[in-house]
């Protein structure tokens, strides 16, 4: 139900969100298995794995497909018929599953891991992890997701729709913009491949 959902700055939720109940998310989370597992851990490397993924994000990322400040076709159908308590009760849910451990294709996780973890100063490419954590646990109440374990194919798809201004979801600020635009495919390919073996 999740599909093509997550990655990268979210705008950050207001202090009074709704409290989740993940006993609730879990019995509402049938649709979504059916793209991303019911624990969360989907098997398509098309579609996001959302185990453990931060639940402010996850809430955030809902109400953009909802309002159409995201768009998928069918996530955004999805989404159009969730009430804030459904999406805190599936956010709830899928925070609390644990995500499967996944490795790095060792041709690209060094050049990958040093993008990941110091950016290039010289093309102005900020280190991923000053946001999204050095181990990619991402940044729960600022909704900045985790990156960890994520499946490489998706986050290359994300990265790529930020680059060429498919996806628009980092707000104002335009980061994941300004960043993207700046990476090369060899670069993209590269560091998809190192947080898909972070954990």
């Amino acid at each position: 139900m999740l599909a093509a959902m997550m990655f990268f700055a979210a705008p950050t939720l207001a202090d009074d969100a709704i409290v989740g109940s993940a006993s609730a998310g879990a019995d509402k989370a049938g649709t979504c298995a059916a793209c991303h597992g019911m624990d969360g851990n989907s098997v398509n490397p098309q579609w996001p794995s959302l185990a453990g993924q931060n639940a402010n994000y996850i809430v955030a990322t809902l109400q953009a497909f909802k309002e159409g400040t995201r768009s998928d076709v069918l996530m955004g159908a999805q989404a159009a018929g969730l009430s804030a308590q459904d999406m805190a009760d599936l956010a709830a849910h899928f925070a609390g599953q644990t995500p499967a451990r996944r490795t790095a294709d060792p041709a690209l996780a060094e050049a990958g891991a040093r993008l990941y973890r110091g950016g290039d100063m010289d093309a102005e490419i900020s280190a991923c992890m000053a946001c999204h954590g050095p181990t990619g646990g991402g940044n729960g109440p600022a909704a900045y997701p985790a990156l960890a374990g994520q499946h490489a194919a998706y986050t290359q798809k994300q990265l790529n729709d930020y680059k060429n201004g498919t996806r628009k979801s980092d707000g104002d600020s335009q980061i994941m913009r300004n960043i993207t635009a700046r990476l090369s495919q060899d670069e993209i390919e590269a560091v998809a491949a190192y947080m898909q073996g972070l954990h």
